[in-house]
């Protein structure tokens, strides 16, 4: 998930990108409501998270603003105006969602994770709860993964990364894609990040097995395969 924080508050705002992080998902951060503004028109953000109460353009006409420049991006609302009255506002203004403060990082992380995917499920349709490549397994509700039903330990950005892999077994998928999906987009495209990752991932998913399942394919990117491919 791609996100935007616009929170006025640096401090509460680079704890909020950090945990984010941290739980496989990649933030930006804007600390006043017209640079959120500009950035939530001109970004491809999954998910948006507006504080009330901001300088130069407060987060409601903010949103009003985006609402009226078809911007249906999903905007979760934190305040520390947590009365009836304040969150019917917020969702009249454009919100989804509105947490009052203080609120737990739990639900603040699992309320913008669901309203970022009702955006990209279609109407009618369902997305994948688990995938499968030969013998290895991810189940994306627990968070589990197995191959040969030997379970896997891995951190949260390497469930993403081979999350991201699977959901494209057996197509090549470029660094470039990795980056953006998987990583912060503003990262150097050089950087190693990527390649040690992959490493890491390989040596969980692929060494203490017969056949690899992760492969590079040189001067194109990574794909996932088996002989026995299957998709869930």
């Amino acid at each position: 998930m791609r996100l935007l924080i616009i929170e006025d508050d640096r401090e509460a705002a680079s704890y909020l990108a950090k945990a984010f992080r941290e739980a496989g998902h990649v933030p930006d951060l804007a600390h006043d409501g017209l640079d959120g503004y500009a950035l939530a028109r001109e970004g491809d953000y999954d998910m948006l998270i507006v504080d009330r109460m901001l300088p130069k353009l407060d987060g409601l006409s903010l949103i009003r603003s985006l609402r009226e420049q078809a911007v249906t991006t999903p905007v979760l609302i934190l305040s520390a105006l947590g009365q009836v009255d304040d969150r019917v506002k917020g969702l009249r203004a454009g919100g989804d969602d509105y947490l009052p403060k203080p609120y737990a990082f739990s639900e603040l992380l699992a309320r913008a994770e669901i309203l970022a995917r009702r955006r990209t499920v279609p109407v009618g349709t369902t997305e994948a709860t688990a995938y499968r490549v030969g013998d290895l397994e991810l189940d994306r509700l627990s968070h589990r993964v197995t191959r040969a039903g030997q379970e896997i330990a891995l951190q949260p950005r390497e469930f993403r990364l081979l999350e991201y892999l699977m959901r494209h077994a057996g197509q090549v998928v470029t660094r470039t894609m990795l980056l953006e999906h998987v990583w912060d987009y503003h990262f150097d495209p050089q950087t190693n990040v990527i390649d040690v990752h992959v490493s890491r991932l390989r040596a969980k998913i692929d060494k203490d097995f017969d056949r690899p399942i992760l492969h590079t394919i040189r001067g194109a990117g990574y794909v996932v395969r088996a002989d026995d491919t299957r998709g869930a």
